[in-house]
């Protein structure tokens, strides 16, 4: 069963990886409140045949019926929904003066991320993640800053966006026990479209015919990205620890160069090559679950006798 889930997230990080370029293709061809919003409506759309059958199953008794309350579940979609918002939309319109690997490198920084907010929340962050901080930073430095020392306007963004994206974790982590993970996400992408919606008709007014060569990379980023991906990393989660299941799906970051490479053409100088590979060391270190002091004494406790 362990390597049935493991299987499934790593798909579900391909997909999350190569979703990129469909991003990438879609800021070419729709505004980046247009893009987002139809496609986390489609992807609000995808979850709804999931929700159908889960609720089915827990009428049958197939399932072990699930208790929550209706008022944390729309607490926790509309919060969710607010967050992924903002971090989607600066993330699409970063999207659209960069390449595809490079919006997947500085959106995988939301791991890094995580535990600072951690150690802002008084919660405990050890040394091992400020190591994996700086190497992060290092990283980062290599594939944004320009001659000049300057950050790009495109790369902050992005790094926001990850920042916001980080911030979401941390929301979905608050409401995860409290609210069915699917129902909760489904309810997300309908708030986020749905935010979406005052811009896209009184600021950027798309014509419908600019939707038809959009198409594919919004079904991709919408039913794929969104509703299928979600839903395989939630039935993953099941076989796998949570601590292998983050280092599978950090590989996203990965996938999102490989598909900028073979789909886009886009090619990365040795500098931001580095930066790429730091930031995904970074990554490595934050994720790997070191033992613990008592465990180590216990473990040498066993080698002695």
């Amino acid at each position: 069963m362990k390597v049935k889930g493991i299987i499934m997230l790593a798909l579900v990080s391909f997909i999350w990886g190569t979703s990129f370029v469909a991003q990438s293709l879609g800021a070419d061809m729709l505004p980046p409140f247009t893009f987002n919003g139809v496609r986390c409506i489609i992807g609000g759309i995808a979850l709804l045949p999931c929700i159908w059958f889960l609720d089915r199953s827990d009428r049958k008794g197939e399932r072990p019926k699930a208790n929550y309350r209706r008022k944390d579940l729309l607490i926790g979609g509309l919060a969710c929904g607010i967050v992924l918002f903002v971090a989607s939309t600066l993330q699409q319109i970063g999207i659209r003066y960069t390449t595809a690997g490079k919006t997947g490198f500085i959106t995988a920084f939301y791991i890094v991320f995580v535990p600072v907010i951690c150690f802002f929340m008084k919660k405990q962050t050890g040394l091992q993640i400020w190591l994996a901080v700086g190497l992060a930073f290092v990283g980062l430095y290599f594939l944004c800053v320009s001659e000049e020392f300057v950050l790009a306007k495109e790369d902050m963004i992005l790094f926001l966006s990850a920042l916001v994206y980080a911030v979401h974790i941390m929301v979905i982590d608050h409401f995860t026990m409290k609210a069915p993970g699917v129902k909760m996400s489904c309810l997300q992408f309908f708030v986020a479209g749905g935010l979406s919606l005052p811009v896209i008709l009184f600021s950027e007014s798309p014509k419908l015919s600019t939707f038809v060569p959009a198409i594919g990379p919004l079904l991709y980023a919408g039913v794929l990205s969104c509703g299928v991906a979600y839903t395989l990393q939630i039935i993953g989660q099941r076989y796998v620890k949570a601590t292998v299941a983050s280092l599978i799906l950090s590989m996203e970051a990965c996938f999102s160069v490989l598909a900028g490479w073979l789909v886009l053409k886009e090619y990365l100088s040795p500098k931001e090559l580095l930066g790429c590979l730091l930031m995904f060391g970074a990554i490595l270190i934050a994720q790997v679950q070191l033992p613990s002091k008592a465990k180590v004494v216990e473990l040498e406790g066993e080698e002695v006798s």
